[in-house]
């Protein structure tokens, strides 16, 4: 319903009247200022790293053998543990992660388990420790060779040092070491073996294969919480000269450079790799032809891969007969890095069509967004069910079916899992967030490049994670079940939405929404220029946002990181209103019109039949004034007192009294409890949209409602609140005037032997319909 504003032009004295919040902490703009860990030498209040910032630096030679005949890794490493912080330490601890899969491990006994009516043989195994998995440590020696006392602490060891290591001083010893490499496909796990039966043959795909340096550093000192599985690695920068011993027919694919590939590698292979540097498709190195010959047998001699990588925290190799390797080089910046990917004939046809553009596609749309990729090689292996990523490699699946066809799902799983695996070389191999602490400081950041990768592959790729709309679900559910961003890896429900689906869709809006693209775009380059191979935190990259943008967003992070609330608004009420003109015809008019419009009282209706005459009508002696008078009629007296308005006016007031504007009174409530920028799309009646957005200040007050009046040209037909679905509001239906109802679908079948139909991608289902069009 339209209302008419009376204006009036006398001056008024207005009262304001001070409210005060029971409990001022509720509110969601309170600053984040104690929930902030103070800035000093080693942090500023930037965001940046202190001009007194320090990181500690391990490098590591290692000489490991890979036991074909009985899946096991041998292994002797030498570490140079360089001490760059202010403080002298009398011991230091390392990670033994394969440790999580000793029997008598922390991760069997804290995971939850339930007997179903039906279980896979291999599901029943797991509920019960029964690999031999873990380090077998030989020894620890000294420089000199002398046994170092060690105590290990579960998934971790810590060793005693003979003399303080002073700050600024280096120590170097050895670790002998050896453990039985699991069985990925029946125990699970980041790394380990799929085996090939019908062949015999195995993919090792090998990672946490040795003792690794605990990070000591300025906000946590050691970061030696256990590793339970849920939470990954926080580590050291540091070089590596790896030295890996297989069998002579298998091919490695490792962090780093390969250094002896003129002794390693054939005459045709090097040939191949020196054109796959300038190429612009992917070149052949090892054939799917010659992968199957090597398959056929296997040799029984060895050979030594050596690999040399500077200023990487970590390292992982893949190895196996069966690998098909292609590659080419990939312009970024002013180096051209190599993309490469390693896998067997079941990866094709879809490996050797999309991975190694996928990786080229992920260095180069990262770089845009980051820092230009540093490293000489990027690597993507396949293997089965799995995506783990380490520096320069990556392990990936994504198998077609047997026939060579696939699904779309399986393809689009794909290139993201890749993209994905990729973009982890800069969350965070290079931008080294604390994975064990703060899981969503990696995955959260590098699912949303993955997403921004996504749609620079194509424009309808079915991202699962970024858009506002595809987290509501999530966001909407059980609170019992939802954790807050920032909370502990070990320790969050539903791990995919916390991790990496929600913290994803939160920057994305912030890029969106909130900020611009233009504002976001730059401070996220910003932090990441920052903290490239440095120690970043979660105020780091808060304060970074905010430093870089001059956008305060500490209601963001409070609302979206602290705390598990959703977003819900509505669109409680609209009212409609336009100028009282003063001019007596028009507004009689008006008045005449609204009035016609009103329904007819039931009883009236009805009282014209059953009622022949009013009392009234029978005796007209009772008429007056209020009787006769013409409602709608217009005097002079009328007529005077508007021309008396109208000589009060000046030029600009009047033209504004004539323009007819629209103004529409709207009642924002927030039912959720997250505060969001206010989107509004107007409707006209001519067909014609208008947005205009209100930014998330408005609710500073902490208001549960708000009401802002919109003065609008043009008549509005419909008005949406959030159209395109930015704000990630959990209920869109009461966000539309007027209501909208939402139709749904649902899908008819017949039952054919218990099942709606067969189970056959699209491609099998494509062939058959060739194959009927044939008859």
């Amino acid at each position: 319903m339209i209302h008419r504003i009376t204006l009036l032009f006398s001056f008024a004295i207005c009262s304001i009247a001070l409210f005060g919040q029971e409990n001022t902490n509720q509110n969601p703009f309170k600053q984040l200022g104690t929930e902030l860990p103070d800035p000093n030498g080693y942090r500023t209040a930037s965001g940046a790293p202190g001009s007194e910032y320090w990181q500690q630096q391990a490098d590591y030679r290692m000489k490991i053998i890979l036991d074909d005949a009985n899946q096991r890794i041998y292994g002797e490493e030498q570490i140079t543990y360089t001490n760059n912080s202010p403080d002298n330490l009398d011991y230091i601890w390392l990670q033994l992660d394969q440790n999580v899969r000793a029997k008598d491990s922390d991760s069997h006994k804290v995971r939850e388990s339930e007997v179903g009516e039906e279980m896979s043989i291999e599901d029943v195994m797991k509920m019960e420790p029964w690999f031999d998995g873990g380090f077998k440590i030989d020894h620890v020696k000294d420089a000199s060779g002398k046994d170092m006392a060690y105590t290990i602490n579960k998934t971790m060891m810590r060793i005693d040092l003979p003399q303080t290591l002073k700050s600024g001083g280096k120590v170097s010893f050895s670790i002998k070491w050896w453990y039985n490499i699991n069985d990925r496909m029946k125990i699970g796990g980041r790394s380990g073996y799929e085996y090939f039966e019908d062949e015999d043959n195995y993919i090792y795909t090998i990672a946490q294969f040795y003792p690794r340096m605990v990070v000591y550093c300025d906000n946590e000192g050691w970061q030696h919480k256990q590793f339970l599985g849920a939470g990954e690695f926080t580590l050291n920068f540091g070089n590596y000269h790896v030295e890996i011993t297989v069998p002579s027919d298998h091919i490695v694919g490792a962090t780093g450079t390969l250094s002896n590939a003129k002794s390693i590698l054939t005459g045709k292979q090097r040939q191949r790799m020196d054109e796959a540097r300038n190429a612009d498709q992917p070149v052949m190195i090892v054939t799917e032809e010659e992968a199957r010959e090597a398959e056929k047998e296997k040799a029984s001699g060895t050979k030594t891969w050596v690999f040399d990588a500077e200023n990487v925290r970590d390292f992982a190799f893949a190895s196996s007969r069966k690998f098909i390797w292609d590659a080419m080089g990939v312009q970024v910046g002013d180096k051209r890095p190599m993309a490469m990917s390693y896998y067997p004939k079941e990866g094709n046809p879809l490996w050797e069509q999309y991975s190694t553009k996928a990786v080229a596609h992920t260095l180069k749309v990262y770089s845009k967004h980051t820092i230009d990729y540093p490293y000489p090689v990027a690597i993507s292996v396949h293997t089965k069910w799995i995506g783990m990523e380490y520096p320069m490699i990556c392990f990936n699946g994504g198998r077609p079916e047997a026939d060579g066809t696939y699904s779309e799902r399986t393809k689009y799983g794909m290139i993201s899992v890749i993209i994905h695996e990729v973009g982890h070389n800069f969350f965070p191999m290079i931008i080294n967030s604390d994975e064990r602490q703060w899981t969503w400081m990696d995955e959260g950041l590098n699912t949303f490049c993955q997403y921004l990768a996504e749609k620079e592959w194509d424009r309808n790729y079915p991202t699962r994670r970024g858009p506002a709309r595809n987290i509501t679900d999530y966001m909407g559910g059980d609170k019992s079940r939802i954790s807050p961003i920032m909370t502990n890896s070990e320790s969050i429900f539903q791990f995919g939405n916390n991790a990496y689906g929600k913290p994803a869709t939160a920057l994305n809006i912030l890029r969106e929404t909130v900020m611009g693209r233009e504002l976001f775009d730059y401070a996220f380059k910003e932090y990441c220029e920052r903290w490239a191979f440095r120690h970043p935190t979660p105020a780091d990259l808060f304060r970074t946002m905010e430093d870089a943008s001059a956008v305060d967003l500490d209601w963001f992070w409070r609302g979206w990181f602290y705390t598990n609330d959703h977003c819900d608004m509505s669109l409680k009420s609209v009212k409609w209103y336009q100028m009282d003109t003063g001019d007596p015809q028009t507004e009689t008019n008006f008045q005449k019109a609204r009035d016609e419009e009103k329904p007819t009282d039931i009883s009236l209706e009805r009282d014209l039949t059953d009622v022949p005459q009013t009392y009234i009508e029978k005796d007209p002696k009772l008429n007056d004034f209020y009787t006769t008078r013409d409602v709608y009629g217009v005097t002079k007296l009328d007529n005077q007192e508007y021309q008396d308005f109208l000589s009060k006016l000046d030029d600009d007031e009047k033209q504004y009294l004539n323009s007819q504007r629209n103004f529409y009174q709207i009642t924002f409530e927030r039912i959720g409890g997250l505060v969001m920028p206010l989107i509004v799309e107007f409707e006209y009646v001519d067909g014609t949209r208008e947005t205009r957005h209100i930014p998330a200040e408005i609710w500073r007050k902490g208001q549960l409602e708000v009401t802002k009046v919109f003065v609008t040209e043009k008549e509005a037909a419909r008005i949406s609140l959030d159209p395109l679905l930015e704000t990630a509001d959990t209920d869109i239906s009461n966000n539309y005037w007027p209501p909208r109802p939402t139709p749904s679908r649902f899908e008819v079948f017949k039952k054919e032997n218990g099942n709606r139909r067969g189970e056959e991608n699209p491609m099998q289902r494509a062939k058959r319909n060739d194959e009927l069009e044939k008859e």
